[in-house]
């Protein structure tokens, strides 16, 4: 009689030693919590990661500015007189740039020479391409020639999600980033700045002073 008591209790106790249904259920809506909470951040930081890759996109824009004006004695691409130009690819592909470069574009033209290896086919996929996939287009003009004008020096939703101009980098001479992101004219032909609508954070404006 001992022996089987003391059988019983142990299976009593290895009973208790198991996951009850309120166990169960109180893992799987922890579990269920813990992916919520990382679907809903996920989106995020993926559009903080697009942003971050934009920045150095744009980084090498200013690079390849520098080296312009180097080669040039100072003078910023696009037009003599200040006028608008735009670059809008038809495809991610350099030869996209290069069809728009012979018919003597010079936004296309100054990304093509100046943001790309000397031996780029064709069919390579470009080097100034948004996270996206989507080629980046590009407006150069003086400032209030283009669309950047003094009645309007800076970005909304509106323009990022507009099918004409989104994706648009805003290349504006005369002109000089302020503090709340927006765009102030100058005088000095030589002063540019670069526009572009970030996807979750502002605008990002860099200009030839930062």
């Amino acid at each position: 009689m001992r022996t089987t008591r003391k059988t019983t209790r142990k299976k009593n106790q290895g009973d208790l030693g198991g996951f009850t249904i309120i166990e169960v259920v109180l893992v799987l809506a922890i579990a269920g919590l813990i992916f919520l909470m990382v679907f809903i951040a996920l989106p995020a930081l993926q559009r903080s990661q697009r942003d971050t890759q934009r920045r150095n996109d744009l980084a090498r824009l200013s690079t390849a500015i520098t080296q312009y004006q180097t080669n040039n004695n100072g003078r910023l691409p696009g037009k003599q007189d200040g006028d608008k130009v735009t670059c809008t690819p038809k495809d991610s592909t350099y030869g996209a740039l290069i069809d728009n470069a012979v018919s003597s574009n010079e936004a296309c033209k100054f990304i093509a020479s100046y943001m790309h290896s000397a031996n780029a086919d064709k069919n390579d996929e470009s080097e100034f391409v948004d996270p996206t996939g989507e080629p980046y287009k590009l407006e150069i003009a003086a400032f209030g020639k283009g669309t950047i004008q003094k009645n309007k020096n800076t970005l909304t939703n509106d323009d990022y999600n507009n099918e004409q101009t989104g994706k648009t980098v805003y290349l504006t001479t005369n002109s000089r980033c302020e503090e709340n992101e927006t765009v102030v004219g100058t005088n000095n032909k030589r002063d540019y700045s670069i526009l572009y609508k970030l996807e979750g954070s502002g605008v990002y404006c860099k200009d030839n002073g930062s």
